[in-house]
């Protein structure tokens, strides 16, 4: 790497540290720490919210995923915007009243401590989790850029993310982030004007846009209602609305982000403001892997994009079977270059026939060039055993160090790694606040003065932290790591959401409580009946929903008047029970679910659970 991509890539990053740094000097309170000052405006708020989901992650695992599977990931999003006008019509009003730290305090006036603690304990679980995983990615990049030793490039990015956050608190992290979604989109689109550019003579971006058309990269929308498919539009509505109503609405990552606003009406338009631009950034990031797709239709890819684990292969029995491999490559590659050029010629002539039997060609030698990356990830395997052989998050990262002008490089690094310090650093605050005011202060040390509580905030951001740090340590068991997160995600958020739901709609028994509960059981009827029959079609959604509808009815008509306490708590229990199970159920082979289906189910579970413990416990709501 060049010595001007050195100084772009250190001079952003510590300038932004230390401009966190330097603007929360004077914090010297536990709320101005933990909470800020609540003097934020809508567009900070609205930055802030998207720099913390915008994880190092996004940047490096997305364009990896559009380039091996094309647009269709894009779905996932496409339930963000119904989801942020939800939350800022029922969530943020009853937020702001309370006055809370977090999101769980309002459970404790609703339930009690129990369910309150019950559920921060989820967040905790899934949040450090995911907090690992987003202090090993952009650790990828620098063990494979420099060489150095894995363990010890996590430990280096997470030490200076934990100081960063000790140092400045939720203060430091908001006030930096609308300077890092600056660094972040910018480079983005830099990125996809060059990948345009650096296009081979005479291949326009129609040319690109064409290409990547025929080849299946740029079909959006899947409208087949497939339990198994990960992304199509009824996942993504269904299963993404009720994952980012989990995330935005109770995950205090992005809960801490929104109580720190001026007012009610900035919190909002700070909600919809990232429901509104961030579907677009995903779009472009997805893109961006389009464009570098076609771009290597070109420009001849590895074969293995990780050189890191093509290096083990040298001096081993392995290597003179990899060197046939790559030569195999090589004359496959040529012979799909012809084949795009003849795809692109036949396009340009309007002539369908050929364009039909340039794709049926790309396809064979697709597969062909397929089984070859197979046949060196084998070898991998063969010497490394506890080799990570799945290369697609090292795609977008090969591109930018050996195609991108001299300063660019530096820039995509800072934007890789702006984004790993925004949302690590917004998950150990949101981790440190909810130990501290949900658990810490409530339970096990009650009665202190502020600055101990301040300074006790310190020490669990850092406990933290290391926490993190050892989970990022395994975090290369995780085939592809955006999809690890949203993992780890939708194992906990559905029973966190079928909780706040209960508490927010399930007071007492009224209209909108029958509403609500018939919708939730039509939703699972239709899903329960499809996965007993092995497949969903009109037929089984109908009859699913129409006896789920009606079981939802009647179970809050007939055994219910409200839910209490207990009722949650249990129904909370068994929820996630649930979950646990059909997604070990999924993992194994015995059903075929896809994962964003976690959020909705879970969720309705933890509904009917406690609907149907309300009948037995009959307790008073507060």
């Amino acid at each position: 790497m060049h010595i001007i991509d050195w100084i772009i890539m250190l001079g952003t990053l510590f300038g932004i540290v230390a401009y966190g740094v330097w603007k929360t000097r004077k914090v010297d309170n536990v709320q101005s720490y933990l909470l800020g000052d609540r003097d934020l405006p809508w567009w900070t708020i609205g930055l802030s919210i998207m720099a913390t989901q915008a994880s190092a992650i996004t940047f490096l695992s997305t364009p990896g995923q559009a380039y091996e599977s094309g647009m269709g990931f894009a779905q996932f999003y496409f339930g963000l915007p119904i989801a942020m006008v939800i939350l800022a019509i029922f969530f943020l009003p009853i937020y702001y009243r309370l006055e809370v730290y977090t999101a769980y305090e309002y459970l404790e006036s609703r339930f009690d401590v129990k369910t309150r603690q019950l559920t921060a304990i989820l967040f905790l679980i899934q949040r450090g989790l995911a907090a690992g995983i987003t202090i090993y990615a952009p650790a990828i990049i620098l063990s494979t850029i420099m060489g150095w030793n894995l363990v010890w490039t996590v430990l280096f990015i997470g030490i200076i993310v934990i100081f960063y956050t000790v140092m400045g608190g939720t203060k430091a992290v908001s006030v930096t982030q609308k300077q890092q979604m600056i660094i972040i989109l910018t480079g983005m689109i830099l990125a996809a004007i060059i990948i345009i550019f650096r296009l081979p003579e005479g291949i326009s971006f129609n040319d690109a846009l064409g290409i990547a058309g025929k080849m299946g990269k740029l079909e959006v929308v899947n409208f087949e209602f497939d339990l198994s498919e990960r992304y199509n539009i009824w996942s993504g509505i269904l299963g993404g609305v009720f994952l980012f109503l989990s995330y935005f609405g109770t995950d205090q990552s992005q809960v801490q982000r929104y109580l720190s606003g001026k007012s009610l009406s900035e919190s909002r338009l700070g909600l919809l403001f990232n429901g509104i631009i961030k579907v677009p950034m995903q779009f472009l990031v997805l893109f961006v892997g389009i464009l570098v797709f076609v771009f290597f239709l070109f420009v001849k890819p590895p074969v293995h994009f990780n050189n890191a684990n093509v290096s083990e292969l040298s001096g081993t029995p392995s290597e003179i079977p990899y060197q046939n491999l790559s030569k195999e490559y090589d004359q496959v590659y040529a012979q799909k270059q012809q084949a795009v050029r003849g795809l692109l010629s036949a396009l340009k002539s309007d002539n369908d026939a050929q364009v039909s039997e340039a794709q049926q060609t790309i396809q064979r030698l697709q597969a062909e060039e397929n089984t070859i990356r197979q046949g060196v990830k084998d070898l991998i395997l063969k010497e490394v055993p506890a080799a990570k052989t799945k290369d697609t998050d090292y795609v977008f990262i090969t591109f930018v160090m050996n195609y991108l002008p001299i300063g660019l490089v530096g820039l995509l690094l800072a934007v890789i790694f702006s984004a790993a310090m925004s949302s690590t650093a917004s998950e150990l605050n949101a981790l440190a606040t909810t130990t501290v005011i949900d658990l810490y202060k409530r339970s096990w040390v009650t009665d202190r003065l502020d600055a101990h509580y301040l300074s006790a905030s310190k020490w669990i951001t850092i406990l933290w932290g290391t926490i993190a740090l050892c989970f990022a340590l395994v975090a290369d068991l995780f085939d592809n790591l955006i999809q690890a997160v949203n993992i780890i995600g939708s194992l906990f958020y559905g029973a966190i959401l079928g909780v706040f739901l209960v508490a927010f709609f399930f007071r007492q028994r009224d209209n909108r409580a029958l509403v609500v509960g018939s919708l939730t059981g039509a939703i699972l009827g239709a899903v329960v009946l499809g996965l007993f029959r092995g497949e969903v079609d009109l037929f089984s959604s109908c009859v699913g929903g129409l006896g789920g509808a009606l079981i939802g009815y009647f179970l809050i008509s007939q055994f219910f008047t409200t839910v209490g306490s207990n009722a949650i708590f249990w129904g909370a229990i068994l929820g996630e029970i649930c979950v646990l199970i059909i997604y070990y159920l999924t993992t194994n082979g015995t059903i075929n679910l896809a994962y964003l289906w976690l959020n909705l189910i879970g969720c309705v579970l933890v509904i009917l659970f406690s609907l149907l413990l309300a009948g037995i416990f009959r307790e008073n709501s507060k």
